[in-house]
């Protein structure tokens, strides 16, 4: 498993990259991935307009900016990604701005169909979702992971595949209106228990 870390380690992007890499692939009509097609084009022109709002938008509350300020050793958060993936481009500006509340937490972006062998280590029931964010120590050993999805919104999910069977256009639709009035809050809530988890671990 380290070593797989540590070599997806070496081919990572910053946040920045990240955007700049979707927009200029965008601006040749093409998606992130190994497949394309139209509708993965369009789907990252959404996603990227989404990501440029949120960008803007997204606050992080005063209670996780004193927990994040907590963490005082060095930490990489190591994402999995792709352009085209609307919990990415949901989650994505959250979590980068979360990172940004503590200079000991490094954000690295990877593109899972660039970097298999990791996904594989980290799939959600059995599936390459993402995003899934991989958190290291300095030493490179996994303490935490989350994702592709903040808690309440893994919950509708499986309600909803519960109750109908399979995730339809309108459930899509239903999970676009929770993000929208989320606004991340949620996944500050995650992070929050997530490494208050971390904390009493290790004291």
């Amino acid at each position: 498993m380290k070593k797989i870390i540590e070599k997806s380690l070496q081919d990572t992007l910053s946040y920045k990259e990240y955007r700049d890499l979707v927009s200029s692939l965008l601006a040749e009509g093409k998606a992130t991935g190994t497949q394309q097609s139209e509708d993965l084009t369009n789907y990252s022109m959404l996603n990227d307009r989404r990501m440029k709002r949120l960008d803007k938008t997204i606050k992080i509350s005063e209670s996780t900016i004193a927990k994040m300020q907590e963490i005082s050793e060095p930490q990489t958060w190591l994402v999995l990604t792709e352009g085209w993936c609307g919990d990415a481009a949901q989650n994505l500006p959250v979590i980068h701005k979360i990172a940004e509340t503590n200079s000991l937490i490094d954000l690295k972006l990877v593109l899972r169909d660039d970097h298999e062998d990791l996904m594989n280590l980290f799939l959600t029931n059995g599936g390459k979702s993402i995003p899934k964010l991989v958190a290291l120590d300095k030493n490179n050993n996994v303490i935490n992971t989350w994702g592709p999805r903040p808690t309440e919104a893994t919950k509708m999910v499986a309600d909803y595949k519960a109750k109908h069977g399979v995730i339809d256009a309108q459930f899509k639709e239903d999970l676009q209106v929770w993000y929208n009035k989320n606004k991340g809050q949620n996944v500050q809530e995650d992070f929050i228990k997530l490494f208050t988890k971390a904390f009493a671990t290790e004291q």
